[in-house]
């Protein structure tokens, strides 16, 4: 869905609105109300203060972005310095401390992609999964430690810059290979001083519970994306996103699992329609755990 200005900031005001209750600033964890910029890409290039003014109008005050040397949809932003652009940003009134990268751009430009994180003031670079885009279902669990390597290699180059490398549990990662989660097998490959995890909440579909895994790792999650659905037999996946709060997602247990977990910062991530992270925010202002 692509959204003007004007509806972002109706959207954000209404949810500002609703929010605005004795009660509505406890926040879970503590932590700024993120979310992830990839949701509403496609106003990123054509509108981009827009779009960041619309999210900060909404109520999150903390953002993760996309490289723009990785993700097309946010090319445009290679027009700014890296500072100037994490400047903008906090005129806007955002933080922006973590971005995704492509993996070329961590394995094939690994100096040249962790000087600009670090010129631009981040300190977590994420990739959103490790192997191959399309699993040909040949793969071996050799195979799933070779993927490791390079990203174990390129971990200790961003943690000498004071950069943690994040490892998302989408695509290949999700995968299992002669009985076994891929995604286990990688965090026992990886190597725990220098990489930290980012949960994907909606993988919970696939049989991936966010609080059963901070809890089985303890203090390696760094930072999780939010999603929140319901059943939906109408569409192809069979589920439908919504507002955070609004599905089946048992928030408290999550958040407080995350504690344990390690978690320091997490995004909501709603792809499926961007309008649904401003009424997102009201939900999480109220959520004390």
């Amino acid at each position: 869905m692509a959204m003007t200005r004007r509806t972002f900031l109706q959207l954000a005001a209404a949810a500002t609105a609703v929010a605005a209750t004795p009660a509505s600033f406890a926040n879970p964890l503590g932590l700024p109300i993120g979310c992830q910029t990839y949701p509403v890409r496609k106003t990123i290039n054509t509108d981009f203060e827009g779009t960041m003014k619309g999210l900060h109008a909404a109520g999150f005050t903390a953002i993760e972005l996309c490289s723009p040397y990785g993700y097309s949809d946010f090319s445009s932003l290679q027009k700014y310095k890296p500072k100037e652009l994490s400047d903008l940003l906090k005129s806007w009134g955002l933080t922006c401390i973590s971005a995704h990268w492509g993996p070329n751009e961590l394995f094939q430009k690994t100096d040249e992609s962790i000087a600009y994180a670090k010129e631009f003031g981040m300190t977590q670079m994420a990739v959103a999964a490790l192997g191959p885009f399309n699993s040909k279902g040949t793969e071996t669990l050799d195979d799933v430690k070779r993927y490791v390597e390079p990203f174990n290699a390129f971990a200790e180059k961003a943690h000498a810059a004071g950069i943690t490398a994040l490892l998302h549990n989408e695509g290949f990662v999700s995968k299992t290979i002669e009985g076994k989660r891929v995604y286990d097998v990688m965090i026992a490959e990886l190597d725990p001083t220098n990489v930290k995890l980012q949960f994907q909440v909606s993988t919970q579909q696939e049989g991936f519970d966010a609080v059963e895994y901070f809890h089985k790792y303890p203090g390696r999650y760094l930072s999780m994306h939010c999603q929140d659905w319901v059943k939906d037999p109408s569409t192809k996946s069979g589920f439908r996103q919504v507002p955070i709060g609004q599905g089946v997602v048992d928030w408290k247990s999550v958040f407080a699992a995350a504690k344990v977990g390690g978690v320091k910062n997490y995004f909501v991530e709603l792809e499926e329609d961007p309008a649904l992270m401003p009424p997102s925010v009201p939900f999480l202002k109220k959520l004390n755990v």
